[in-house]
């Protein structure tokens, strides 16, 4: 085709495939197509490229870029303005970071100098204790020091969790978990000065250990092991209102098996006590925030176990862990399971309550024995093997006693 005439032929397909619209689609593009001399260029073309749908296209096209520019622009917003709420959390984590350091610090020297805010506030409860003691306020003051204490220990387990989420590194968890268990201890120790008085005339028997919080270093150890047993009862007082599921009020493990010896309700699972690994479902109800009493009761014949709560029984079982005696020398913890001996702590599976009276003894007790327990008749028993006494007892972690007489304060 001549020149010219392909220069034609190109601006007549130009005005048939745009149609005459007034209708501005922006830079455009001229395509020519050759057809006969003789033959329609506005049907021609429309036959070749369908003119209504390439217009059809170019249109939807153009809506999808102009939805994509306004995505666009709503995305680098709201970037901009995440960027500004990332810088601002980094700034206030910084800041928490420092304070807690601040306020943890102190325990670690052993002196006067160093003590911390949480001290400070201690030492405040400590004057107004000394100011009101009087034989006739005994009971309200410990009430009002239990309180004030407990305030602090919430604030300062609640910087722990707090610091532990938002620092990633090991390295970082360890070193202030033992800036955090030194403070603790320091303010331990003022606890232990302010009741000294009281400590000395309580009997070693008449108190209650309490884990406030679900926690992986909040627990008390029993300084005594067990021996090789073939029966056993195991007894205590519980109170908790944790959900789901009150923890592990104790656990007993030896080298090569962690799973000795556990009591523990675990997430929406039943309580459940473990010997040798092996599992059987009881049938406590305890977390109603009252003061329960409760015993099982286990031979290695037949592995027939009973479960009572305060009292009476409520059920029975065999088939568990036969003919295994309970390994000694292993490591007892209270409030914590063990994954590995004496450690190995999950905060999912610690205990959230108030514990007393943890007794053990080497044989089943008779149905009378636990009802006596339970009633606090002057009849009750200690355990033979392990009995509850202040002095076997270690806690860590933030883990408090504090006096308590069953049946006396029971809800």
């Amino acid at each position: 085709m001549p020149a010219g005439r392909a220069a034609r032929t190109c601006a007549l397909l130009a005005l048939c495939l745009l149609g005459g619209a007034a209708q501005d689609f922006g830079p455009t593009r001229f395509i020519c197509t050759s057809v006969p001399v003789d033959a329609d260029m506005c049907a021609a073309s429309v036959a070749a490229g369908g003119a209504e749908e390439l217009r059809s296209n170019v249109l939807q096209l153009r809506e999808t870029v102009l939805q994509q520019k306004e995505t666009i622009l709503s995305q680098k917003e709201t970037i901009r303005e995440l960027t500004t709420k990332l810088g601002r959390c980094e700034s206030q984590s910084t800041l928490d970071a420092g304070t807690g350091e601040a306020r943890a610090g102190g325990g670690g020297g052993g002196g006067g100098g160093g003590h911390s805010e949480r001290d400070t506030r201690a030492g405040d409860s400590a004057a107004q204790y000394s100011r009101l003691n009087s034989s006739s306020q005994t009971n309200s003051l410990k009430d009002l020091l239990q309180s004030k204490i407990d305030d602090l220990e919430r604030q300062v387990l609640s910087r722990v969790n707090t610091l532990e989420e938002g620092k990633g590194g090991p390295r970082n968890d360890t070193e202030e978990r033992v800036k955090i268990e030194s403070a603790l201890t320091s303010l331990h120790q003022r606890i232990s000065e302010l009741e000294k008085g009281q400590k000395d005339n309580r009997p070693g028997d008449k108190f209650q250990l309490t884990f406030p919080l679900r926690t992986n270093y909040m627990y008390a150890k029993v300084k005594k092991s067990l021996p090789e047993m073939y029966a056993f009862t195991v007894c205590m007082w519980l109170k908790s209102s944790a959900a789901p599921g009150v923890g592990t009020p104790f656990s007993y493990a030896v080298p090569g098996q962690a799973n000795e010896l556990v009591l523990i309700e675990w997430g929406n699972n039943p309580m459940e006590i473990l010997i040798n690994d092996k599992v059987a479902k009881l049938p406590f109800v305890i977390n109603d925030g009252k003061w329960h009493h409760i015993c099982v009761t286990w031979t290695t014949r037949d592995g027939v176990w009973e479960a009572y709560q305060d009292g009476t029984q409520g059920g029975n079982g065999e088939n568990l862990a036969p003919y295994h005696p309970i390994k000694p020398q292993g490591v007892l913890v209270l409030g914590q399971e063990q994954d590995t001996l004496g450690g190995g702590f999950d905060a999912t599976q610690a205990f959230v309550g108030e514990l007393a009276h943890f007794n053990i003894w080497d044989r089943k007790l008779t149905p009378g024995e636990v009802y006596n327990l339970a009633t606090c008749s002057t009849k009750a028993l200690s355990g033979n093997v392990i009995a509850w006494a202040e002095s076997h007892i270690e806690i860590y972690g933030g883990a408090t006693k504090w006096t308590f007489e069953a049946c006396r304060q029971i809800n």
